[in-house]
């Protein structure tokens, strides 16, 4: 099954440009809708940070190290690199007894404006802090030394990497086919649409008085809505969505056009893929799925800035308008 058109761009009258992807919505009895093929294999990328830290909370260790709830949103983030992220980050890592060297994401430039105009007036190279995902390697440094593991928690054969695994496996409720490595170097298990969708609606739906892996979901969500600012950043599209929702719903964008969305009121998990890897694209199908469901309010100005606003030149002139394709959202 191909993907199908999802996002338009329309200029001058005239069709310019189409976003095609895949999107499942997945609530209590299953799939509740599919738009292009369910069963595409893709890799989640930042999308499945969320899977990537259960076991951080199931085995004990994020317990053992005091961790904070806005830690735990920290450990599901893609972060911009601002103070409020690259402060926690160090701290975080002066708790375990450990340092920026002992993080295997690489560094590059924040995105922050702040933070990167800083960086440039100083004179100063970015570290592995500034990384957007050293929130995640943090907390997969509390598990490594909570399980006196070795150093090189980025390989596929590490104990951590096989727990990962075998969580990310058993929520989604795929057999992965096989692995791609991160741009933070770390390994990223592909699955299918509908699996992604899937194991959303899992921690949609988890038990925070259940067994370990329903509290641990339960407590991840939970953070990641109540710190939006720490899962992404200001002017990001999921820090945005979240703050527009009042925390009722936990979103979460991945790299080459991936989006998720965790909805506990309807117990139900969106995830979605834009196939020409574009973020415009991704941001404006989520919203409209987002709005779909009644997550969000079709009439909130960030549906207009993601979405149903006019597109508009460097001037101010608009220019054209995005529109959903028929038969999408």
């Amino acid at each position: 099954m191909a993907a199908v058109p999802m996002i338009e761009l329309w200029r001058g009258g005239m069709l310019e440009s189409v976003h095609a992807g895949h999107a499942v919505i997945w609530g209590k009895g299953g799939i509740q809708a599919a738009w292009g093929d369910p069963g595409a294999v893709i890799f989640p990328r930042s999308s499945c940070k969320m899977l990537q830290a259960l076991p951080l909370l199931e085995s004990g260790a994020a317990d053992a190290a005091g961790l904070t709830e806005a830690q735990l949103a920290l450990s599901c983030a893609s972060h911009q690199g601002a103070k409020i992220h690259t402060d926690m980050v160090t701290n975080w890592l002066a708790d375990l007894g450990m340092t920026e060297a002992d993080l295997r994401c690489g560094s590059h430039m924040p995105n922050d404006p702040e933070a990167k105009k800083g960086l440039i007036c100083s004179d100063t190279a970015p570290c592995q802090i500034h990384n957007n995902c050293s929130g995640k390697h943090s907390g997969f440094l509390t598990w490594t030394r909570h399980a006196k593991a070795g150093p090189e928690y980025v390989e596929v054969d590490h104990p951590l990497q096989k727990a990962i695994k075998l969580a990310f496996e058993e929520v989604t409720g795929e057999d992965s086919p096989g692995y791609g490595i991160d741009g933070c170097s770390a390994p990223n298990f592909a699955t299918s649409v509908a699996g992604l969708a899937r194991s959303m609606a899992f921690f949609a739906a988890a038990n925070p008085d259940g067994d370990a892996r329903n509290r641990a979901a339960a407590r991840l969500t939970r953070a990641m809505a109540a710190y939006p600012e720490l899962v992404a950043g200001e002017g990001r599209a999921c820090t945005d969505l979240m703050r527009a929702m009042g925390g009722r719903v936990s979103v979460k964008t991945g790299a080459e056009a991936v989006f998720v969305a965790i909805l506990p009121d309807q117990q139900t998990g969106i995830a979605l893929k834009i196939v020409d890897g574009g973020t415009r694209g991704a941001e404006a199908a989520i919203v409209a799925l987002l709005v779909k469901l009644g997550a969000l309010p079709a009439a909130h100005p960030v549906v207009a800035q993601y979405l149903t606003g006019p597109q508009k030149n460097w001037r101010g002139i608009v220019t054209g308008e995005m529109r959903l394709a028929p038969g999408f959202g």
